[in-house]
């Protein structure tokens, strides 16, 4: 059933975009149209006709979510998106910054005067601002927080002072807190009396002089009798972060415990915040989304449709590095030239081993990084892990280099030739299974993003070892 709404949603999204995309197409058709036609007039005729397509774009925008909106904005060139930002209703620039990734927000931003940018944020809850303040002008944040209450003015400073994968930058402070002292039908009398609760509420939080003691769940104040005592009903052993704790870790902790909220405290117990599902949720996908692009090299920031220049400048590093590093596999096939000449099938067949090796090695290191962004790979077990790789890279060398052995055996007619690539094929698959589990290990050790360059890394250790390997055993083999 959740498979089938995800699908009707996605189905959703794409049918937007497409009538939106299409809107503009006809904008462009006509108004082409209408300016080769020529004809007395011809300015007030064209803008008439511009006007017309765009209050249809408008009408469509409006009907639509601010997230959907923002997924459309994603997947518009920037022409078409800065056209489609500008009929935007104000009222939802601020949700829609909101929802955008970071490089399609800087995009935006660029769009906007200060004036708009200020409306915009004030629209927009403490946490939601906190979110979306790394990438406002910093005059416009200077006035904004001038224009803020004192508590509203310090959460936001909190907020913002807390590093970006942390319970801190991602708790929000929409809180319902309540006394232990107090009956439920009391509790449930002030609930109603807040009219609108907070989004993802499933506890009240109790608190004693802004000290957290327990959790009392909307599940319990809705079954338990009403004459009963706080106190007697809340929960005092429940889930609870500190700010400075990693969102990776809290991420991890909802899903292990089905969380939909949970409390934020201080070093002294104090309640500060909340952190929500819905955050954690947004949280994962950023994080999956980044490390999918640092996997081959590229920076979390590239917009899609951003200029050809900066999209060049934003892969350059990792080119450099794969540069050299191909500077290095081509060396190591020239230090065996002459072996080469003297037999050219050497030549046809290296890229299989080099190949084989490399997609066996992305296997292990995908394996890994995931691992360790789980939390399951410790010192108490990375021996057996080790252990185990390389037996599946063993069993698969003897599998697998089998058959590139009697492939070669039987096209070149040469048993030592198959017989080099069959062993080749299994040293280099233990090469690619070492590397795989040390590359992003190591990176982990050192305090870096296992996740970033571990392929770019990777296909150097597999192609160069897996040249000089084969290369090697032929060389002493078979010349």
């Amino acid at each position: 059933m959740t498979d089938t709404l995800e699908n009707q949603s996605q189905d959703n999204l794409e049918t937007h975009l497409a009538q939106v995309q299409s809107l503009l197409a006809k904008m462009r058709l006509v108004e082409e149209l209408v300016h080769k036609q020529g004809g007395p007039r011809q300015d007030l005729v064209e803008n008439l006709v511009h006007k017309q397509n765009l209050a249809e774009l408008q009408r469509k925008l409006e009907a639509l979510h601010p997230a959907d909106i923002a997924y459309i904005l994603e997947a518009l060139p920037l022409d078409e998106r800065r056209l489609v930002w500008s009929l935007v209703g104000a009222e939802n620039d601020g949700e829609i910054l909101l929802e955008v990734s970071d490089s399609v927000r800087e995009s935006l931003i660029q769009t906007m005067d200060k004036a708009e940018l200020l409306a915009a944020a004030e629209s927009l809850d403490t946490d939601e601002i906190a979110d979306i303040a790394a990438d406002l002008p910093h005059d416009v944040i200077q006035e904004l927080l001038t224009t803020l209450d004192a508590q509203k003015r310090a959460r936001l400073q909190s907020a913002m002072a807390y590093p970006e994968d942390t319970v801190g930058a991602l708790m929000d402070f929409e809180m319902v807190t309540i006394r232990a002292d107090v009956t439920l039908e009391v509790a449930l009398r002030y609930l109603r009396r807040l009219g609108e609760l907070p989004d993802q509420l499933d506890k009240l939080f109790v608190v004693d002089q802004d000290e957290l003691i327990g959790v009392l769940p909307l599940k319990r104040l809705l079954t338990t009798d009403p004459e009963a005592s706080v106190a007697a009903v809340m929960v005092e052993d429940f889930v609870k972060f500190h700010p400075e704790d990693e969102a990776h870790e809290a991420a991890q902790a909802f899903e292990r415990y089905d969380l939909v909220m949970a409390p934020v405290v201080d070093i002294q117990g104090r309640l500060i915040g909340r952190l929500t599902v819905d955050a954690v949720v947004d949280y994962i996908r950023e994080s999956a989304d980044a490390d999918m692009l640092s996997m081959a090299g590229l920076k979390e920031e590239e917009d899609l449709f951003s200029t050809v220049w900066r999209a060049a400048k934003n892969r350059w590093m990792w080119l450099a590095i794969n540069l050299a590093t191909a500077f290095v596999a081509s060396r190591v096939i020239g230090a065996f030239e002459g072996s080469i000449e003297k037999l050219a099938a050497l030549a046809a067949l290296m890229p299989i081993i080099a190949g084989i090796g490399g997609n066996s090695g992305n296997q292990t290191i995908t394996l890994i990084i995931r691992g360790l962004a789980l939390g399951h790979i410790t010192p108490a077990n990375a021996r057996r892990l080790v252990v185990k790789e390389i037996g599946v890279a063993m069993l698969n060398g003897m599998v697998w280099g089998s058959a590139v052995g009697v492939f070669a055996w039987l096209l070149y007619d040469n048993p030592a030739l198959g017989g080099v690539m069959a062993l080749a094929m299994l040293l280099n698959l233990l090469v690619a299974a070492l590397a795989g589990i040390f590359i992003p290990m190591t990176l982990e050790r050192i305090k870096r993003d296992p996740a970033i360059g571990s392929s770019v890394l990777l296909t150097f250790v597999t192609d160069s070892m897996g040249f000089f390997i084969f290369l090697g055993l032929a060389t002493l083999l078979l010349l």
